[in-house]
């Protein structure tokens, strides 16, 4: 584990927080400076279509957010080539029991913690926000007893209804010849109910590999539960657009103000 100072957010990385699969699952931590540090959490997720990427890809935001006072946690999840779903959500809740495992450590509210992905990682955060503790997705990565919630969820581009089995990946996230059970089951649609937490969509309208239905379809089945939900459509923008750096600000401040009225003031 290393520690690098970055104009004063502080990174640790490289930090266990439980295993997965048998092996050590690890995090990078972005410690806001401590004048500025409201004592909310956000677990980033990064994209790849289950299939790869890692936790650096996120790195921006960590600072990013980090500057303005957010703890951020970047963790990895098992990717397609080592496990089959659901190991990568059993991972993702794994680093949110972690992160409320330790939130006096990390100086923040166990009950403000945020979850946010891209792609993929999006497709997992809106599962970690809307599975809660449903039986075969908790996994055995550590901290058993700890809650699995999350106060609010952030969602970039996300697939939300995976039995329209539109992308590529899903037989290597399921293996072949998945039934339509499983594909509802880790179908963020499924749990569109009036518990979800709040929660921020973002997408590009001209995004070639995840149809910008998929958001407004999960932007209306939210509202219509009566959940606090917003849907930032970008026009003319493509598949990871945000890491245009400019439109990685602009996201980056979308989230601020999502966060500011649905987290920090609550």
């Amino acid at each position: 584990m290393t520690a690098i100072v970055q104009d004063r957010v502080t990174t640790r990385e490289g930090v266990v927080f439980g295993t997965g699969g048998g092996r050590e699952l690890r995090c990078d931590i972005y410690e806001p400076p401590a004048a500025v540090k409201n004592g909310i959490g956000i677990l980033l997720i990064h994209g790849g279509g289950w299939s790869q990427g890692d936790r650096s890809q996120l790195k921006g935001y960590g600072v990013l957010l980090g500057r303005r006072g957010y703890t951020c946690i970047a963790s990895e999840y098992r990717l397609t080539g080592e496990a089959l779903w659901p190991a990568q959500i059993e991972d993702v809740k794994c680093a949110i029991r972690y992160v409320r495992a330790n939130a006096a450590e990390f100086g923040i509210d166990p009950d403000r913690l945020v979850v946010s992905g891209n792609s993929a990682g999006g497709h997992l955060s809106l599962m970690a926000g809307g599975a809660g503790g449903v039986d075969g997705f908790e996994g055995s990565g550590g901290h058993a007893d700890t809650s699995s919630n999350v106060a609010a969820v952030i969602s970039f581009y996300p697939p939300t209804g995976l039995e329209r089995r539109s992308w590529g990946g899903l037989p290597a996230l399921f293996g072949k010849g998945a039934p339509e059970a499983t594909l509802r089951g880790a179908s963020p649609l499924t749990y569109a109910t009036s518990s979800f937490p709040p929660t921020l969509l973002i997408h590009g309208n001209k995004d070639e590999v995840v149809p910008e239905a998929e958001a407004t379809r999960m932007y209306e089945a939210l509202n219509a539960a009566g959940v606090p939900v917003e849907l930032h459509m970008f026009a003319g923008q493509p598949h990871g657009f945000d890491a245009d750096p400019k439109l990685g600000r602009q996201c980056a401040e979308i989230m601020l103000s999502f966060m500011d009225r649905f987290v920090l003031g609550r």
